[in-house]
């Protein structure tokens, strides 16, 4: 989800245990690895838009230098299967017979999933059938294309929700003649195909593309995707998918108590988020949009030691998989749910300081307060984060450079730039967790507001929403203002797990349960077999 962290620089780890009202030992859950575990596999985009451009190429061979067997759809409908070394995926360049027009109605953009999510719902709350696309860093709700067939339908649609003052909705088009198809040869001859299925005798694959060349357990499946590209899928059993994600997501020096607590936060967040990607025909993604995964070239000890003795076991509420959130530095806070996307509060994700003893309280001293905040912001020791590089942060930049960079947010989202320049900037919302809710931007033209989880994408520099801002001035007697400084703590969205303060705890002697418990209060340890009513219905 973060991916790779630092190694803290000076650590200084001292608190009393946690008290846990839990059973005392996870190696003894470890001896209840239920089936379930051993036989969920999870459909992974390792390559997600494969085709977009003519040069791309792929090229996997046995892991194991044994044999490939490539299955794909003969002429006449048969299965077919070929016995290669090396398999190699080229594209050319297929004129159509006709023109076609690719069209789709995007409802609303969002940077992130989660926000798309709750976007999703209120769309179809509204009568809207949807779906949530991803055809870049972006993530997109589109209007159902199987309910919205013709371009008539499609321009009703938009047509009634401007009439309804709801004018984010606007048509995606293009007219295609020709198309990227993928294909291979075997002694000569040249196979076109749109799907086609890779195992290998060894049980891994390794797959190079773009220069970066990766080994995967599992097979891998070349699928059309909705954006008139391809993806590479994965099939992995998920533990050994965890083998590729835990020591990447923590960092291969975690202390093992950390490591146990990644690895069960990386499985439930593997499991509850199985329909990420349903308009494309798989789960998750391999980047961190999801949670980063690199394969098996780069195992770890530690990491296996930790999944094996975990297996299976995810960490739920009311007997489901937790929405199991996590990033690198919290900056002194966690952060509830609704502080940074849309949707219902999640009971076990909420506002607690990242210390091991008392360092502030909350509930006297609220940091929606701007003095309050500043004065948290000025304690930099006795946090579970204090030496990591991310814990307090300094960046400045001029106003030309937000223009800038908010002029291209504008455009990743299809927004029509109005204005010319920035021309202030201002903080007015704050939650009592100290994330900013929004922001506001006083151009030429008028004032703009930003939400929460948007600020990281219309303003650089913040790497979090935990931070204030000074005014930096051209000329200060007579006030001239130039840009800001953006003062700040933590790295990423801050809601649930802190991997760097697992490490402070870790250190300290607290198990896997214990860090758990300090960042989900309220869960539960249980294996995959005792919520299997939560994976009814899964193919």
């Amino acid at each position: 989800m973060f991916g790779p962290i630092l190694s803290p620089s000076s650590p200084r780890w001292r608190t009393p245990p946690l008290s846990q009202l839990l059973l005392a030992t996870l190696g003894w859950l470890g001896t209840l690895a239920p089936s379930v575990a051993a036989e969920f596999t999870l459909d992974v985009g390792v390559v997600q838009r494969f085709g977009e451009q003519a040069g791309d190429r792929l090229v996997l061979e046995d892991g194991g230098q044994g044999t490939l067997t490539v299955t794909f759809e003969g002429g006449d409908g048969t299965t077919r299967t070929q016995q290669l070394d090396e398999f190699t995926l080229e594209l050319r360049i297929q004129p159509l017979t006709e023109p076609v027009l690719e069209e789709r109605v995007v409802l609303s953009t969002h940077r992130s999933f989660e926000n798309a999510e709750q976007a999703a719902k209120d769309w179809r709350d509204r009568g809207v059938e949807v779906e949530i696309a991803q055809p870049s860093d972006i993530w997109q709700v589109w209007a159902a294309r199987d309910v919205y067939q013709t371009p008539l339908l499609r321009r009703l649609l938009v047509e009634t929700l401007n009439n309804q003052g709801l004018d984010i909705a606007y048509l995606q088009n293009q007219v295609r003649d020709r198309r990227y198809q993928a294909g291979w040869e075997v002694d000569g001859f040249r196979y076109n195909r749109d799907r086609v299925t890779v195992s290998a005798s060894s049980g891994t694959i390794q797959v190079a593309t773009d220069g970066v060349q990766r080994t995967y357990g599992g097979q891998m499946q070349l699928q059309p995707n909705a954006y008139g590209s391809y993806t590479l899928v994965n099939t992995v059993p998920l533990e050994t998918y965890l083998r590729g994600v835990v020591p990447h997501e923590i960092g291969p020096t975690a202390p093992y108590a950390a490591v146990e607590a990644q690895a069960i936060i990386a499985r439930t967040y593997a499991v509850r988020n199985l329909h990420r990607f349903a308009i494309d025909d798989y789960e998750l993604c391999a980047d961190t949009h999801c949670q980063v995964y690199w394969g098996l070239d780069n195992t770890v000890a530690t990491a296996d030691r930790a999944i094996a003795a975990t297996s299976g076991l995810v960490l739920t509420y009311n007997n489901e998989p937790i929405d199991a959130l996590y990033s690198s530095t919290s900056g002194g806070v966690t952060s509830p749910f609704e502080d940074v996307w849309l949707g219902e509060s999640r009971p076990y994700l909420v506002a607690r300081v990242d210390a091991p003893t008392s360092m502030w309280d909350l509930a006297a001293k609220p940091l929606d307060r701007e003095a309050n905040f500043r004065e948290f912001m000025e304690l930099k020791q006795g946090f579970n984060e204090s030496t990591w590089n991310t814990f307090r942060w300094r960046e400045s930049t001029s106003l030309q450079e937000m223009t800038e960079f908010l002029k291209r947010y504008y455009r990743r989202n299809n927004r029509s730039i109005d204005f010319s320049e920035v021309r202030e900037v201002a903080i007015v919302e704050r939650s009592p967790a100290g994330r900013v809710l929004k922001m506001t931007i006083t151009t030429d033209t008028g004032i703009i507001e930003i939400p929460n989880d948007e600020i990281r994408n219309a303003f650089y520099p913040p790497i979090s929403t935990f931070f204030y801002i000074d005014p930096i001035y051209e000329d200060e007697d007579e006030r001239v203002l130039d840009g800001y400084t953006f003062i700040g703590g933590g790295f990423g969205h801050g809601v649930g797990l802190s991997q760097t303060g697992s490490y402070n705890l870790a250190n300290l002697g607290q198990s896997s349960r214990d860090i758990l418990e300090f960042y989900y209060p309220g869960t539960q340890l249980q294996p995959l077999d005792e919520i299997s009513q939560f994976f009814a219905g899964r193919d």
